[in-house]
């Protein structure tokens, strides 16, 4: 067996910087490695692994190279079986910090490994240390008060007059003059009179002198003052203690224990808000990882009205202080309620710092591994915490203080002090009852016993009345109907009431407009690794986000961490769930890509849930205090509005005292595929601006609203063959999915376009006919006329010089040249359309209009 570190601890840096620690080891046998360490921050990862003579890495498992994180002040074994041969061991550490925290370091102690060669010579303690057996493997640390030098077999006691010695010292050191910092205050317990005072007490070990200069004394102890009073569900028989009432009883803490009248069953829970003696399921202690000055002190004292913490003996001490609930037991009506909360732990406290203290609220589950739940720095004013429990197991809750993170082995900042006013459990199993509470009864008139409820049922005159449709039971309100709260614009309720989700389909209406949406295709869960990323230091991550848009049944995002607490394997196997899994709407991973840090893989940790919780979706900027802010995207011009789907988380953070919030965008665009792309702001690259409210903008075609007839158009085609054809096109730009199809083309008979050609052609051909008979036919009778006229004027010409003729005509029955038909009036201004006129009056059988010539030559003569 060779041991390495016997005695003492190596520490891992406190930064992101990636460190190994290497040891090489030659075994004639298969032999085994194991070592004690501390892996209290799951922002640090910590591996150990295996590697050949060759640099080949030897098979693990996942839950053999990925440590297991321990509670604060918790020492865990991890053993490891070796090959013969050369072995060579690794211990790797690397962190992340996204914000300025310094990360809890590893500490890791008590190498021991077997199967190597007997070793050829022995190697003496170091001072501080001693061995009395020869041959032996390990050295142990001097007790205290005694001090050893190099290679001590015994360890030599120090003059305690004067002198004193910590554990593990290789010389004594003076005794210090007593000062405050070495008493500290206390409240007795309650005497037989019912009174209490205040003393103060030397912090031990004593080291320090009183009876010298400049030593302070113990202050004078308090008046006597009456006991504060029990807590509630407590009873105080007159006597020095407070007894819990028995079960089916109530009390105050002040009046005696009472039965719960009929129809009302007792509220079970714990409810410490005096602090006169620590309750029986509470314990306090302390713990240093560099020294044991304060093991077996009390972490924290009770002060009254109050519990604060110790002095301890050092300022990096952890003082712990424990409260240890067996179950949870909801109301007998309630038991088939929500059943999302089986009960809930809520605190109020406050801080006082003078350096880097820090608060640390941790959780414990059926004792599989403690992790940390909340945690607080530097001075708090008096405020309050809630933690809802979502599971039914045994819980063991841990409050850690410490006032400076930094190594110190003396007490200088005993003025950094924090204090816990009050804690309440509810629905404990071995609690106490401090009120009574209605439950529903049995259907029979002469029934008093209580009965439970079935799933999405209130009470309501002490009978199980179901919640209407579309609310849930909410898990933690008032009796009556006032419990079922109505689900958000958009979202139905499950059929247990449980909780609100949507069933993927939106419809919107503004100006006559009516739009329906069906996110079905976007149902399934969303993915996006945004960055990268990068620390102060360099080290390159990104933010892995899965959204699950509508959270139906069997539609939930899960997160998943590679890397810490991997050997809770039972756990995974009793619940079915992967380990270190987190299932919910909306979650968010780190991820650490295996270039650059020496990892084999990329790392994936510090899964957390943003948004368990569908509040509505809507085309409003807000909802329920959640704020969608589009001014952090890219503006559109679609004609589609955006959906915004709102989600909370029920769990509050230290910066987020009213849960995160999340609001996801859709946005119709027809250019993307059906799941189209997520994206986060420009400007807020980790998704959130201030850390509390997340916001992703979906664009997708999956996102338009469904197709209606208004979304397309007719076109008439053309007449061939007697039949004509219209046919159905989309109105571009296309901005609508699925619904309504396109109507199958159409066939109409028709009339072609060659018959009216011809039919055109032919009327064309008659009238042009027509019109050119027309024509020959006025222009003979005008060449006619035009005969007549000539030959009269040559007739004048030959007989005389007529006047000029005022007017002339054909006399009614005088023939020319036998021919009737040509008689006319013929006036000197008269035009060919008067000619015209005339022939058709005379055709029409109208009469004539005749006009005598006047002539100082003949009266005889007439013109025709």
């Amino acid at each position: 067996v060779h041991s390495l570190f016997p005695g003492g601890y190596l520490e891992s840096n406190r930064d992101e910087c990636t460190v190994s620690l290497i040891y090489a080891v030659h075994l004639k046998k298969p032999g085994s490695v194991s070592f004690d360490y501390q892996y209290p921050d799951g922002n640090l990862f910590f591996e150990f692994f295996i590697q050949n003579d060759q640099c080949q890495e030897m098979d693990q498992t996942a839950d053999k190279k990925w440590l297991k994180l321990t509670s604060h002040g918790e020492w865990a074994t991890h053993t490891v079986n070796l090959k013969s041969g050369t072995n060579i061991l690794y211990w790797r550490t690397a962190g992340i910090l996204i914000g300025a925290k310094v990360v809890k370091p590893v500490l890791l102690k008590n190498v021991h490994i077997e199967g190597v060669a007997y070793a050829s010579e022995c190697f003496p303690c170091k001072p501080g240390t001693f061995s009395q057996t020869p041959g032996s493997s390990s050295c142990q640390p001097c007790p205290r008060d005694t001090h050893s030098g190099h290679g001590a077999s015994s360890c030599t006691p120090c003059n305690t007059t004067t002198l004193y010695a910590p554990e593990g010292s290789a010389e004594c050191k003076a005794r210090p003059p007593c000062s405050k910092k070495d008493y500290f205050q206390i409240h007795t317990p309650c005497d037989l009179e019912g009174k209490t005072q205040v003393t103060y007490r030397w912090v031990e070990p004593q080291i320090c002198l009183v009876d010298v200069d400049g030593a302070e004394t113990l202050p004078p102890s308090g008046d006597r003052e009456p006991c504060p009073p029990c807590n509630p569900g407590f009873y105080n028989n007159d006597t020095a203690t407070c007894s819990p009432c028995p079960p089916g009883t109530f009390s105050d803490g002040v009046k005696a224990c009472e039965s719960c009248p009929a129809g009302t069953e007792p509220a079970v829970g714990y409810q410490y808000k005096w602090w006169n003696v620590l309750p029986a399921s509470m314990k306090t202690s302390c713990f240093n990882v560099g020294n044991s000055k304060c093991d077996g002190m009390n972490g924290w004292e009770v002060a009254g009205d109050h519990i604060r913490s110790g002095a301890g003996g050092s300022d990096n001490d952890y003082l712990i202080l424990n409260l240890h609930v067996p179950g949870f037991k909801p109301p007998t009506s309630a038991t088939g309620g929500a059943g999302t909360e089986f009960g809930r732990i809520s605190f109020e406290f406050e801080m006082v710092c003078s350096a880097d203290c820090e608060l640390y609220f941790m959780m414990d589950v059926n004792r599989k591994s403690t992790r940390v739940v909340a945690s607080w720095e530097g001075s708090k004013v008096r405020q309050s915490y809630t933690h809802i429990m979502t599971k039914n197991a045994s819980v063991s809750y841990t409050w850690a203080y410490q006032r400076t993170n930094q190594a110190s082995d003396v007490r200088q900042n005993v003025n950094s002090v924090a204090s816990i006013y009050s804690i309440s459990v509810s629905n404990a199993v071995d609690g106490v009852s401090s009120e009574c509470q209605t439950c529903a009864l049995l259907s029979q008139p002469s029934g008093s016993l209580c009965v439970p409820c079935p799933p999405g049922h209130y009470i309501h005159t002490s009978q199980c009345t179901e919640c209407p449709p579309n609310t849930h039971l909410t898990s933690h309100s008032t009796l009556g109907p006032e419990a079922c709260k109505p689900c958000g614009p958009s979202s139905k309720s499950n059929k247990e009431h449980s909780r609100c989700y949507s069933d993927c389909v939106f419809s919107y209406s503004e100006n006559n407009v009516s739009l329906s949406f069906d996110y079905s295709s976007l149902g399934s869960v969303g993915t996006l690794m945004n960055g990268p990323s990068f620390t102060t230091k360099g080290t390159k991550y990104y933010h892995l986000f899965n959204i699950s848009l509508c959270g139906g049944e069997g539609r939930r995002a899960v997160c998943t961490d590679n890397v810490t607490d991997l050997s809770s394997a039972d756990s995974q196997k009793e619940t079915e769930e992967p380990a270190n899994a987190v299932e919910t709407l909306i979650c968010q991973s780190t991820i650490i890509p295996s270039s650059g840090r020496g990892f084999h893989t990329a790392l994936s940790s510090q899964s957390i849930s943003l948004a368990d919780t569908f509040l509505g979706a809507t085309v409003a900027l807000t909802l329920d205090g959640v704020k969608a802010r589009p001014d952090l995207f890219p503006q559109t011009t679609n004609k589609v509005p955006d959906v915004n789907f709102f989600y909370r988380s029920l769990e509050v953070t230290s910066s987020c005292d009213k849960g995160r919030n999340v609001v996801v965008t859709l946005r119709c665009n027809p250019d993307r595929s059906t799941q189209g792309e997520l994206t986060v702001p420009s400007q807020c690259p980790a998704g959130t601006c201030d850390g509390c409210t997340f916001h992703f903008l979906w664009e997708s075609s999956g996102a338009c609203p469904q197709c209606t007839s208004t979304n397309y158009h007719q076109i008439e085609g053309a007449c061939k063959g007697g039949l004509q054809d219209t046919l159905y096109v989309w109105t571009e730009p296309k901005r609508c999915v699925g619904g309504v199809s396109l109507p199958e083309k159409k066939t109409w008979p028709c009339e072609s376009m060659d018959f009216l050609v011809k039919m055109g052609a032919t009327i064309g051909t008659f009238t042009a006919a027509l019109l050119f008979s027309i024509t020959c036919y006025f222009w003979k009778k005008n060449k006619r006329l035009e005969f007549k006229y000539s030959k009269l004027v040559m007739s004048s010409n030959k007989e005389c010089e007529l006047p000029g003729a005022d007017s002339c005509a054909v006399m009614e029955g005088e023939e020319n040249e036998g021919e009737m038909e040509d008689e006319v009036v013929y006036s000197k201004k008269t035009s060919l359309i008067r000619k015209l006129q005339a022939i058709a009056s005379r055709g029409n059988g109208r009469s004539y209009e005749n006009v005598q010539l006047n002539s100082s030559q003949s009266n005889g003569l007439v013109w025709g």
